[in-house]
């Protein structure tokens, strides 16, 4: 996580297990093997990188979030979790793999280089970069609509998440050393929590860039209209559930 969202650890957890349970899947994608060293970057609350201690492996979860990293040190007391920023972070010991899910699309576009050489530093020799994140088109219905009536309202915003494509990521990664064994875009809807009030909750536990300078009163109203705008798309009335448009980029590569 960075620190441009103001991250509630209690309303991730409980509204928004989805994240770190389609995670799990991404975890048997890397396969960690007993004594590897793992570095989770962009840990959360830190159940992942304890998914990652239970296979074996020696893991360390770092994220640039306070209060995500608090809660991860409590819940999982006997891990090793540290607030650290992915653009600078130096660990004093390498990695045989780097493990990232949901978390670089936070990260803005530009910084994207040094978040790169951060993992290719951190990576012993023939080590591993296992991520997924926001890909090309991710929550594009949401976020146009965010836009569009925010800017109705007098609000100019600027796209504040990164989701490459395969052809903008991929050269990135080779710049920096890397070999793509692996690069899939796709298609990933997801059922938010909360009934009626999903969508809204998923913009208030994700979306407070978006509404910089918004007052709250205002923020509601835009969040009306927003929901007027997807709802025959994103809504099912019968089931009252709410389906966020996903797009996932998912990439394995090797030093």
């Amino acid at each position: 996580m960075t620190d441009g969202n103001e991250w509630d650890p209690d309303d991730y957890d409980d509204g928004h297990g989805f994240v770190h349970e389609y995670g799990r899947d991404l975890l048997t994608l890397l396969d960690p093997e007993p004594g590897e060293r793992v570095l989770d970057l962009g840990c959360g609350t830190g159940h992942l990188t304890a998914a990652l201690a239970d296979s074996g492996a020696e893991a360390v979860g770092i994220d640039a979030s306070a209060e995500m990293v608090r809660r991860a040190r409590e819940t999982y007391p006997s891990l090793d979790f540290e607030r650290a920023d992915a653009r600078t972070y130096a660990p004093e010991r390498s990695f045989d793999a780097v493990f990232s899910n949901a978390a670089l699309h936070w990260i803005p576009g530009p910084d994207h280089d040094a978040v790169l050489s951060t993992v290719a530093d951190a990576l012993a020799a023939d080590g591993r970069f296992v991520a997924e994140f926001g890909g090309h088109g991710n929550v594009r219905r949401i976020t146009d609509a965010l836009e569009a009536e925010l800017a109705e309202h007098g609000h100019e915003v600027a796209h504040p998440w990164y989701f490459p494509t395969i052809g903008e990521y991929a050269p990135r990664l080779e710049a920096h050393g890397f070999e793509v064994a692996s690069a899939r875009l796709f298609d990933r809807p997801t059922e938010l929590d909360g009934g009626e009030d999903g969508l809204r909750e998923w913009v208030g536990m994700f979306g407070d860039e978006f509404f910089d300078g918004v007052a709250a009163a205002e923020r509601e109203r835009v969040l009306d209209a927003v929901e007027d705008r997807v709802r025959d798309e994103l809504f099912d009335a019968d089931g009252e559930t709410w389906t966020a448009d996903y797009r996932r980029l998912r990439v394995v590569a090797k030093m």
